[in-house]
């Protein structure tokens, strides 16, 4: 089942859409503001189906905040430090919206913006692609992009898929993902540190008190980093700090491989993060603090949810050694992200 509506317009006339895609027990709405999932519905061990993902019910109170929910972020996800960066002997400056440093591009940021929408069907199933173009020199950064972001609902197999690709005119950074909140035991029903989390990831990069990376690639043994068997989110959550760290796959290569294994067991849900890109930011909501009512007037508490953005490693641009997120005409930005539902 494929739903169009448009529910509103944004203040400069352009209309905004609610896309509702169904395939089995397993439901996504999708807001063409910001490419966002405003909601994912999947089904516990006993068939109950609950939403999964934080945010709002009005469209509008995403746009500028600073929790990202649910939204795709761009042109460049996560931090760059001094809100500066070079390409060959050219030096480019952004909006600096974290302290000094930028953070998922500023305002220029794409999880803010409204995206032209296609609805398709493939192989029985419901999907959406949206589009989005940015001119060159928008938020400090060089050349025009244009960006796809494919939804597809498989719902015989329990899995959102989505395919990014991008196109530049010319050298500039790209780091494109998802910013959902997930907590399976539902959206609102408490935190997620009783969640069990596996992550198949050996390092991590570590980062100075800013969240920036130093440019140091650490090993996660023997620290509360270790997510390479399962572990409860809390287990070592103060002694780490909170989690919004980068942790680099110990499987490389661009192939579709699984990153993150995340257990409820009080509902019995299960989601698999698969994606072709090297690492992922684990996230664990640490920044949210009770100020923020979400969907049915919940309250999001600190660690109401967690985030597992695929992508390129933090600052990128500014580190020669971190895998290469520079594109442009000879390069097009292209990788795949899955997440997989099941019960136990």
């Amino acid at each position: 089942m494929l739903h169009v509506q448009k529910i509103a317009e944004s203040t400069s006339g352009e209309d905004i859409f609610s896309v509702t895609l169904r395939s089995g027990p397993y439901t996504v709405k999708i807001l063409n503001l910001g490419a966002t999932i405003q909601a994912l519905i999947v089904p516990d061990r006993s068939g109950a189906e609950r939403d999964i993902v934080l945010g709002f019910e009005n469209p509008f109170e995403y746009t500028g905040h600073s929790a990202y929910f649910g939204q795709v972020v761009g042109r460049f996800a996560n931090r760059i430090k001094d809100a500066a960066f070079t390409i060959g002997e050219k030096s480019y400056t952004l909006e600096a919206n974290d302290g000094k440093n930028s953070l998922h591009s500023g305002s220029s940021n794409w999880g803010w913006r409204v995206w032209a929408i296609e609805p398709f069907e493939w192989e029985g199933n419901p999907g959406l692609v949206l589009s989005i173009s940015e001119k060159d020199t928008e938020g400090g950064f060089p050349g025009s992009v244009t960006a796809t972001v494919s939804y597809l609902l498989d719902g015989k197999n329990g899995q959102l898929r989505i395919e990014y690709e991008a196109t530049a005119s010319e050298q500039t950074p790209l780091n494109i993902t998802n910013h959902s909140y997930f907590n399976l035991s539902g959206a609102g029903s408490g935190s997620v540190l009783n969640h069990e989390v596996t992550l198949h990831c050996d390092r991590y990069v570590e980062v100075d008190e800013a969240a920036i990376p130093t440019g140091r690639i650490l090993s996660v043994e023997g620290t509360p980093f270790d997510f390479t068997h399962a572990k409860k989110v809390g287990s070592d959550i103060e002694e780490a700090g909170g989690y919004d760290h980068c942790f680099i796959f110990s499987k490389e290569g661009e192939q579709l491989k699984e990153g993150a294994k995340i257990y409820e067991p009080t509902s019995g849900r299960v989601m698999k993060v698969l994606t072709t890109l090297p690492s992922l930011q684990f996230y664990s909501g640490n920044f949210l603090d009770g100020t923020v009512s979400g969907k049915g007037g919940a309250i999001y508490q600190k660690h109401a949810g967690m985030c597992f953005e695929t992508q390129y490693y933090p600052d990128s641009p500014n580190h020669p050694d971190f895998p290469n997120a520079i594109f442009g005409p000879d390069r097009v930005y292209r990788h795949t992200t899955v997440f997989a539902f099941s019960t136990k």
